[in-house]
């Protein structure tokens, strides 16, 4: 019975994850298909672009209780699991990446790939459902990390770091399942993965930059006077 529902709750949290909340936000505040936009994905940075910043910022928001929703169904269906509850977060972000609510077929109707987003949100929010303190430590480095590099993909890649390293040091007080630093590392293997264009792009020093952002308005600025 215990691995029925552990294969539950993992399915379920793939699903909560599944849910495409960029693509309802930006449809009901602008009738866009965010898909349609920029990079394609369905994060808080495309809803953004798409629709503005309270759009990308509700977006970011509700895709981070997506992760913490993964952890709080894996706890309700398996108490004392700490593994379930550290790979229910990892099913969510692997939903919010290739939601199965968003298939792309090809001429033949043949589903060629999932589409999503790339991670970041929910990945902030699976830490903050296994440990709520933690959110203190990755939400504000997240934070500063977008507004001042201004490269969704670094801070994508960043948050699970942070994770990671809050993770580590809490286990190694006895705060948190040692368990849990697991999460940190399959989430930036998750995200790493699905930022592959955008890493290809940094090296190749083209990759988008962000306008909300210190390092956009720097941009901007520069570009300005370039006229």
């Amino acid at each position: 019975m215990q691995i029925v529902l552990a294969i539950l709750a993992v399915a379920l949290a793939y699903v909560i994850g599944s849910i495409p909340v960029g693509l309802l936000v930006v449809k009901i505040a602008t009738g866009k298909d965010i898909r349609e936009v920029e990079s394609g994905r369905t994060g808080g940075t495309n809803a953004m672009r798409a629709a503005g910043f309270w759009a990308g910022f509700a977006t970011a928001m509700l895709d981070i209780v997506k992760g913490a929703a993964g952890v709080w169904v894996a706890r309700f269906l398996t108490p004392g699991m700490p593994i379930i509850h550290m790979i229910a977060p990892l099913a969510a972000i692997l939903g919010h990446n290739h939601s199965i609510f968003l298939p792309e077929r090809d001429e033949t109707g043949k589903i060629i790939r999932l589409r999503g987003g790339a991670g970041g949100a929910p990945s902030v929010g699976g830490a903050m459902g296994l440990y709520l303190p933690s959110i203190l430590i990755v939400l504000p480095l997240g934070m500063l990390t977008f507004f001042t590099i201004g490269i969704a993909s670094v801070t994508t890649m960043a948050v699970a770091l942070f994770s990671t390293l809050a993770f580590a040091y809490y286990a190694s007080q006895g705060i948190i399942p040692w368990a849990y630093v697991w999460y940190g590392i399959g989430a930036e293997v998750l995200l790493v993965l699905a930022l592959q264009p955008n890493i290809k792009r940094l090296f190749e020093g083209n990759e988008r930059v962000v306008k909300y952002s210190l390092n956009g308005w720097l941009r901007a600025r520069k570009e300005k006077k370039a006229e």
